[in-house]
């Protein structure tokens, strides 16, 4: 499909830096109310969570989608960064969930902190995310959000489910990265619209654009399990094999792969996939079946229907959101982290 990344990046990407500081003030000025009696080390816990890196890019779609539909007002930093402390606490509980070592290139709060730390500093994330967008949001955007953040834990229980099933349908996986990511990002979209009081219209124009984007960001997270650079995402490459995770490259695979190979995915992941010549095994067969490109293309279908989606703000809406939220759509197809 064609680049939807602006010629010149410069001033998209001090844009989205200049509002990540903002949002991250915001988070700063926020964490200083709210735990201004408690314990010290819960200070020092949520901290480390929060300011390990991150890209703010829920936060940052709140803020647009709130722009775009005409808001300028400046609380939607402060509910933008509910959105980014639920995004956290999911992370925390998935490194519990996952025993995982690190995250974004260091100790995971669990190995740092241990893990009765790890799920209460989750706990305390995910109830501060509620009173903030209650709270700057209203009653309808608190059910958005309580209704995505119930199908995510759905979407792991599904997820459970499936560990090392190579028998998992497509439709099944998408079940899961809707539930997972898609439901988050959507609602992020839907409740910035409805801050700024968009219309019905508007409100399901951003809805859409943030499913598509959210299940896009999936796709291109499970590509670059096995293609990136551990240096850059700061995962171990071939992480989800080793979970027993089936993502998309793979069910592309399975279904076009002969016998011999079919049987040897399922030996490999019947086998110990801690073992880092399975993960280059089980690689080679995924780029020799196109996996790989298939999910790709995937991923670019589903950006291109993110973008077209916005298409009725083209006359009435705010420019530079518009240009910026199809900017980050290329950035999720393009990143490498």
């Amino acid at each position: 499909m064609k680049n939807i990344l602006p010629a010149d990046l410069t001033p998209f990407l001090d844009f989205v830096s200049h509002e990540a500081e903002a949002v991250e003030s915001a988070m700063h000025e926020d964490l200083a109310e709210a735990l201004r009696d408690n314990d010290p080390f819960l200070v020092e816990v949520i901290e480390y969570a929060l300011f390990g890196g991150g890209k703010r890019i829920r936060p940052l779609l709140a803020i647009l989608a709130a722009r775009i539909c005409g808001s300028r007002d400046t609380r939607i930093y402060r509910l933008a960064a509910g959105f980014e402390y639920l995004h956290v606490a999911t992370l925390v509980h998935d490194d519990v969930i996952d025993n995982a070592l690190e995250r974004r290139g260091r100790l995971s709060v669990g190995q740092k902190y241990g893990m009765p730390v790890a799920i209460l500093a989750g706990d305390w994330l995910h109830a501060r995310s509620m009173f903030l967008v209650g709270r700057y949001g209203g009653r309808d955007s608190l059910e958005v959000f309580c209704r995505s953040t119930a199908g995510m834990v759905d979407g792991e229980f599904l997820q459970l489910r499936y560990v090392a099933d190579c028998g998992v349908t497509e439709k099944q996986y998408f079940d899961v990265i809707h539930r997972k990511t898609a439901l988050l990002i959507e609602s992020t979209c839907e409740i910035g619209a409805l801050f700024a009081g968009a219309d019905r219209q508007q409100c399901q124009a951003l809805a859409v654009y943030g499913h598509k984007l959210g299940k896009a960001f999936q796709v291109i997270d499970d590509l670059l399990d096995y293609q990136g650079n551990a240096q850059s995402t700061g995962k171990k490459t071939g992480n989800d094999f080793v979970e027993g995770k089936v993502t998309l490259p793979l069910i592309r695979t399975l279904a076009c792969a002969d016998e011999h190979n079919s049987k040897m995915i399922t030996a490999l992941f019947a086998g110990d996939r801690t073992k880092a010549d399975a993960v280059v095994r089980i690689a080679k067969i995924i780029e020799e079946h196109g996996g790989f490109s298939s999910a790709r293309e995937t991923a670019e279908s589903l950006v291109h229907d993110a973008v077209t989606a916005l298409d009725i703000f083209s006359g009435n809406g705010d420019r530079e959101s518009l240009s910026i939220l199809r900017g980050l759509a290329g950035y999720v197809l393009n990143r490498d982290r």
